[in-house]
């Protein structure tokens, strides 16, 4: 029995290794490909196999068997040309120069992919970090697609320019008119408000309030621009110094105001019809010698004038011509003694005429020709002096306003003005003149200014005609942060009392720190030296005002 069992297990051994062995031959071969048929195989086949021998491919030669050291040698290689498969946009290991595709007339032209350099887009420009943390857009508001501007057929929204002056007032609109208005309160010291030989300083402080209104109408134009400032001082100076009269009021407060309302009636598109109203309220500078002495305040003058002209323009040609009158007159001067003193003979009524002619050669360069004259008619016929003021005069001058690349601005002119009085013992006043505006942005942060300007002025002098008062001012303003800036101020001038000798130079050197907590509130610091030097013995003087402050707009 037993020997009948052995002999049928091997019987069944041999049948089973045959069938075992057809089926499991191909995936137990010990070669490449084993078990995947060469030619079934997603692999490239390479002519070289350093792994293991190489399996012959129905449709291919048969490959020699490499002996071992070239197995060490050679470098499995595909079986394919280099670079073959680098199409148009591949690599290419050989290098070689791309053909660049060809577009038909008015086709677009794909944007080139973004290389080194590149700004980062969208939300990423500006920032420092190349990716977006979670909290930085996550929770977001909604955004309609309005705002958004992804409505399909929606033209692409405007971009907001941006702020110029990130700290400026920004004013309120009441109809049609945009308002802005601020105030300054300051104090400080003034080694010698009177500006007296002798110095004698005194706390100094100031309130200046500022309104201004610009139209915003399609056609027409009025703006009204009013600046004032009042100068209070915390103590007084005695009626006598030195033995005599004091030759300074004893209270020495003063008001300031400038103030000009333009319009502006568009006719036609080449006409146009201009007026002016402006008033000026001040008192005579400390240290002048109009000041009468024993006074007990500075007398306030006011001068109320009007422009009405008419502008025309043909083609690039534009002529000006305007009618003016102003009427000035002067208070009373109240005495350290309690009586007081008319200044009829310092008031008078002024009429005349200005004419403009100007050609527009370049976009940024208009030069101009410029002539006015005028008559003045005092109350009283004689002054204090036995001296006729009543006079006529003008001036004439040439120029021309620019405007290079923004960089330099503005306006420059030169010419001559004269005054005759009907005195004939005042001889006439007379000189050269120059007028300049210029504004020079040398960098985004540093702004330059210049200031040129003449003027005949009136005197009370026995024996002077009038006075030739030049001014010539420079001023730096520079930017240390968006929110910090200083301003760095130079002036001189020259006084000629023409007919009575006198010459004056005044010299001014001003420094203001700004510093701009909001657009509402800015602090302001100033330090500022004033000197004036005379050929008259004792009419010299020096000061030096320290002043902090803030400035409250909207």
């Amino acid at each position: 029995m037993w020997r009948g069992a052995s002999a049928a297990c091997l019987l069944l051994g041999v049948v089973g290794t045959e069938a075992a062995h057809s089926q499991t031959i191909d995936a137990f071969r010990p070669v490449r490909d084993g078990f995947l048929a060469p030619q079934d195989s997603p692999l490239r086949r390479t002519a070289v196999s350093g792994l293991s021998d190489a399996v012959p491919t129905p449709g291919l030669p048969a490959t020699p068997a490499p002996s071992s050291s070239s197995r060490r040698a050679q470098v499995p290689l595909p079986g394919v040309p280099a670079a073959s498969g680098a199409a148009e946009f591949g690599y290419d290991s050989l290098n070689r120069t791309r053909k660049k595709p060809k577009y038909y007339p008015a086709q677009a032209r794909p944007k080139p992919p973004p290389g080194p350099g590149t700004p980062p887009s969208g939300e990423l420009t500006g920032q420092l970090r190349p990716t977006l943390p979670p909290s930085a857009t996550a929770n977001r508001q909604p955004v309609s697609p309005a705002m958004a501007g992804t409505v399909p057929g929606q033209p692409p929204r405007k971009r907001l320019k941006i702020d110029d002056d990130p700290f400026g007032a920004v004013g309120d609109y009441v109809g049609p008119f945009l308002i802005k208005g601020a105030v300054e309160l300051s104090a400080g010291y003034d080694s010698n408000p009177a500006r007296l030989a002798k110095e004698r300083g005194m706390p100094v402080w100031m309130i200046a309030p500022e309104f201004l209104a610009v139209s915003n109408w399609e056609r027409h134009a009025l703006v009204a621009d009013l600046r004032g400032s009042f100068t209070g001082y915390g103590s007084t100076l005695p009626a006598t110094m030195d033995g005599g009269i004091n030759s300074a009021p004893t209270t020495l407060d003063r008001p300031d105001f400038t103030g000009h309302v333009d319009g502006r009636l568009d006719v036609n598109r080449d006409t146009s019809v201009g007026a002016q109203l402006r008033l000026r309220a001040a008192t005579d500078n400390p240290g002048s010698p109009s000041v009468q002495a024993g006074l007990a305040r500075y007398p306030v003058y006011t001068t109320l004038g009007t422009t009405v002209g008419v502008d025309q323009r043909f083609n690039r040609l534009q002529i000006s011509a305007g009618a003016t009158a102003d009427r000035t007159s002067y208070q009373q001067s109240k005495l350290t003694d309690g009586t007081m003193t008319s200044n009829d003979d310092r008031n008078y009524n002024q009429f005349g005429g200005i004419g403009r002619a100007s050609y527009e050669i370049l976009p940024g360069l208009k030069p101009f020709a410029e002539i006015q004259g005028d008559s003045r008619v005092h109350d009283e016929r004689f002054d204090r002096s036995g001296y006729q003021r009543d006079s006529s005069g003008g001036y004439a001058k040439a120029g021309t306003s620019f405007e290079f690349t923004r960089l330099l601005t503005g306006e420059l002119s030169m010419g001559y003005a004269t005054r005759s009085y009907v005195d004939p013992r005042l001889n006439r006043l007379q000189g050269f003149l120059t007028t300049a505006s210029l504004v020079w942005s040398a960098t985004p942060l540093t702004t330059a200014r210049f200031l040129s300007d003449t003027q005949l002025a009136e005197t009370t002098v026995a024996g002077a005609s009038g006075v030739l008062v030049r001014t010539y001012t420079v001023q730096v303003d520079h930017d240390f942060r968006r929110w910090l800036t200083g301003i760095g101020k130079f002036s001189f001038g020259t006084l000629d009392y023409q007919g009575y000798g006198r010459s004056d130079r005044t010299y001014s050197a001003e420094g203001n720190l700004v510093y701009k907590m909001t657009r509402n509130l800015w602090v302001k610091g100033s330090l500022r030296y004033d000197r004036l030097d005379s050929n008259i013995t004792g009419a010299g003087s020096s000061g030096t005002v320290v002043m902090l402050g803030v400035r409250l707009q909207n």
